[in-house]
């Protein structure tokens, strides 16, 4: 999937999502993100590969519990895995 234009939206960079805009998701279609198999999420990873905030995009996700899509470069069963190794580390 190539890359879409995006139209610069203002950022309050105070915000606690202010990270977002110098993901390299933004700029693809948030669909990219929420695929339905095995190949999409692989297409996914490859373009969260090299993020600049790649670990705060896996860290936010993580905090808020998010469900669905790739995030930090990490599928749902990935990030649920994290969860689990980090509650019996505690």
């Amino acid at each position: 999937m190539k890359p879409i234009s995006v139209t610069a939206i203002p950022v309050d960079a105070d915000s606690a999502t202010a990270w977002m805009s110098g993901g390299n998701c933004r700029n693809y279609p948030p669909a990219t993100f929420f695929p339905s198999d095995g190949v999409g999420v692989d297409r996914a990873r490859k373009i969260c590969n090299g993020c600049p905030v790649l670990g705060q995009c896996l860290e936010y996700a993580l905090d808020q519990r998010i469900e669905h899509g790739v995030w930090g470069g990490c599928s749902e069963r990935e990030r649920r895995r994290i969860l689990k190794r980090r509650r019996v580390s505690v």
